[in-house]
């Protein structure tokens, strides 16, 4: 009966041009401030206003850090923020409210995790766990179990690991090398895939492009992995990598393709695809040169990197990226399809955020603070974060079960929460 009724009453204020009012907009967008000036903040955007270009200040009466460089949602109601020159992991609930902060993983760079532990790369030498100090040559990956926020075990890798992402239990590590311009080392082409049970690196995929720097994008089991190159005779690249053929266990050459566009700032948008804004910088010439691709990365993969590459964005969106001074971040909300990017200017004073509709229609822009440009949505419904959208299949189906972390899943257990064909289910 009282369901009956919820319904007669849903139904009524629908006849009467009343809805519930549900915020479908909520984004989380990380200012990164200026290096070592201790002014990152948080600006909290709600259904085309900006609530608080200080967020995390307002809720919690303190700053957040210097230089925030990723943002993800581990469960419900728990977020993670690395904030790396102040060599914290800071974790909120979706209200803002700090929940802890693990400190024991210095110039901490990208994230991931799984629901039951975080995984963040550093470029540090050295990390405190529960079981002592572990020092390393290289870069490392660090596990942090949520249930205690304790640093539990951590993995070398490359030189200056990057980008991370998770995929059917096994991490997928993008190494740069980026301090082989002051230090005695080469540049990395190399993307290193771990255990995350044992946290044991098992390959190492080597690209044959040097410098595999920025956050992932991941779609199912495909990534999309920029590189800038060396900005002298090495040219910017992308790397489209298909992590079920590197599980397969298939040659190092059949796991990727090479694509000759940059990928500098890139975002997975609601079918699957890749958007990506990318910029070819010259120590020659002293100028950048510009590309805005969609890339569907099965094709991509599928066809030897012949095809699956077009030279635009959804509706005015490529014009409108034109016009930025400084391109910063971009950004596709999973639950609605908006679609967002940032404009740092001059990288000292504050940015701009841009919406579109998810056919690229230009809403609007707003004010926020500086060097905006990392994003995290939450679920309309208040649900957990979504950060991948499994792509699809030829006949445009993906029957393949996936985790609300965007990992492969057999059979999802009573109650989970799972993706499917791009739709949220729970199994009953």
């Amino acid at each position: 009966m009282k369901q009956i009724f919820l319904g007669f009453l849903l139904c009524c204020l629908l006849a009467a041009g009343v809805a519930p009012a549900t915020a479908q907009e909520k984004i989380i967008l990380l200012n990164e401030g200026s290096w070592q000036s201790d002014n990152g903040r948080i600006t909290y955007f709600e259904d085309g206003r900006i609530v608080s270009n200080q967020w995390f200040r307002d809720v919690n009466g303190r700053k957040l850090g210097d230089t925030p460089n990723d943002i993800i949602q581990v469960a419900p109601d728990l977020i993670a923020i690395a904030v790396n020159w102040s060599n914290i992991i800071q974790f909120i609930d979706a209200e803002g409210h700090a929940v802890a902060a693990t400190e024991d993983v210095p110039n901490n760079r990208r994230l991931a995790s799984d629901g039951q532990y975080v995984y963040v790369t550093s470029y540090g030498h050295e990390c405190s766990t529960v079981n002592g100090l572990m020092t390393f040559t290289k870069g490392f990956v660090a596990k942090i179990d949520v249930s205690s926020f304790k640093v539990i075990d951590a993995v070398e890798v490359g030189y200056e690991p990057e980008g991370i992402a998770l995929y059917e239990g096994k991490l997928f590590v993008a190494n740069t090398g980026g301090y082989a311009f002051q230090e005695n080392h080469d540049y990395e082409k190399t993307v290193s895939v771990i255990d995350a049970g044992t946290m044991r690196v098992e390959r190492t995929i080597d690209t044959g492009q040097i410098n595999l720097y920025g956050k992932l994008s991941q779609s199912g089991q495909y990534l999309c992995i920029n590189s800038p190159g060396d900005y002298y005779d090495v040219s910017a690249a992308t790397i489209i990598m298909d992590c079920a053929a590197v599980l397969e266990g298939k040659p190092d050459a059949e796991c990727f393709q090479k694509l000759d566009y940059a990928a500098t700032y890139s975002c997975t948008a609601t079918d699957g695809c890749f958007y990506a804004v990318g910029s070819r910088y010259s120590y020659y010439t002293g100028a950048y040169e510009f590309n805005y691709i969609t890339v569907n990365p099965q094709e991509v993969i599928s066809s030897g990197g012949r095809r699956g590459v077009a030279d635009e964005l959804p509706g005015s969106l490529t014009e409108d990226l034109k016009k930025l001074s400084t391109p910063y971040g971009l950004y596709v909300n999973p639950y609605t399809g908006y679609i967002y990017a940032t404009d740092a200017a001059g990288y000292a004073e504050g940015g701009v955020l841009y919406q579109w509709t998810p056919e690229g229609e230009f809403v609007d822009k707003f004010d926020v603070y500086i060097n905006p440009g990392h994003f995290l949505a939450l679920n309309p419904l208040g649900e957990s974060g979504v950060d991948v959208i499994p792509a699809g299949s030829e006949n445009g189906r993906d029957d393949a079960m996936y985790n609300l972390q965007g990992i492969r899943i057999q059979s999802p257990a009573k109650g989970e929460i799972y993706i499917q064909n791009g739709k949220k289910k729970i199994h009953k």
